[in-house]
Order: C-alpha cells, then structure tokens, then sequence
C-alpha cells in the first residue's frame, strides 16, 4: 500500500517501543489496539489498520489457556472461558498456516470471521519486500474450520505461495 515507507523491525515491550517513538526513532509504529487498552494506554493509537488494509498473522488477538490433558477438574473450571466463534476461527487460520509451514516468522496473514452462521477466511502469502501478495478466501459450514483453512492454503499453493515460501529463512525477520 505505501512503498514509500521502509519498514522496520521493533523489538521489546509496549513501553519500550513507544519510548523509543517518542525519542524520535521511528516515524510511526504499529501495535495491537487490544494491548494498548489493556494498559490503558488508548490516548497514544492515531490511526487503525482494518483487516483490509493489513491482514493480521494468525490468531492474533486470541488468548489460549493450557492445561493438562487429563487434568478434568481444571478442565471444567476453565471450559466457560471457551468462546466457540473465536476457536473455530483461530482453528480454520491455524490450519491454513500449518497446511503452508508457515509460522510467526513467515510472511503470512490469516483472518478468519463468522458472518450468517458460516465462517470467512482471507488468507495472505507475500514476498518480504510486498511486491507480491497472493490472496484467498473461502466461506463455510462452521463445523469445517479445518476444511476451510485448507481450502485457502490449496488456493494460495496454486497461486504460488511454495515458490515464496521456500526462499523465506525460518528466522525472517531478523531481531534488532
């Protein structure tokens, strides 16, 4: 969208990436809007990024609780924090990164909502530089999440994801 701005990467918590904002080193960041209002800190966001103008990485936004597989009393204490619309979408992104190798450090998007009781997925696949981005998207019966991330991996495969996926290091983007 603007190939006049050079991206970095930014590294440490919120506090330490606004200081260094405001010390001048960076023009502009971005973080998540949920992260600055769980610290109170809304006064600093100017501007959001909707979902069409940057696609978010998997998942993003979702909390997870782990626990012990056999553990049924913790199990029930914690199942009515289970937000089913949230689990079935992070299940049908998490399913097209995984069908793609893709990880948090790979240049791929995944978005998934439930819209007239069917879930929508846009998936991303892009070269680090953005000068190609490969998009897809499907819609489904809510009971599929995993059909329907697939779905989408198997079109951005043939759009040519593998051939930017395979030239991407595992460790891309490099911490500062």
């Amino acid at each position: 969208m603007r190939p006049d701005v050079k991206l970095e990467n930014l590294r440490g918590n919120v506090n330490t990436r606004l200081s260094r904002l405001d010390n001048n080193e960076y023009a502009a960041i971005i973080l998540a809007v949920a992260g600055l209002k769980r610290l109170n800190l809304e006064n600093r966001i100017r501007s959001y990024l909707s979902p069409e103008q940057s696609l978010p990485a998997a998942g993003q936004g979702v909390l997870g609780i782990e626990c012990r597989a056999g553990d049924k009393a913790i199990q029930s204490l914690i199942s009515p924090l289970n937000h089913l619309e949230s689990a079935l979408c992070v299940t049908a992104e998490r399913a097209m990164c995984k069908y793609l190798g893709g990880g948090c450090h790979v240049p791929v998007a995944a978005y998934a909502t439930i819209l007239d009781k069917k879930i929508m997925l846009r998936g991303l696949v892009a070269r680090p530089d953005g000068t190609l981005l490969l998009r897809a998207e499907h819609t489904g019966e809510l009971k599929l999440p995993e059909v329907i991330g697939i779905n989408v991996a198997k079109d951005l495969v043939r759009q040519g994801a593998e051939a930017i996926l395979e030239f991407i290091p595992r460790d891309w983007p490099r911490a500062q």
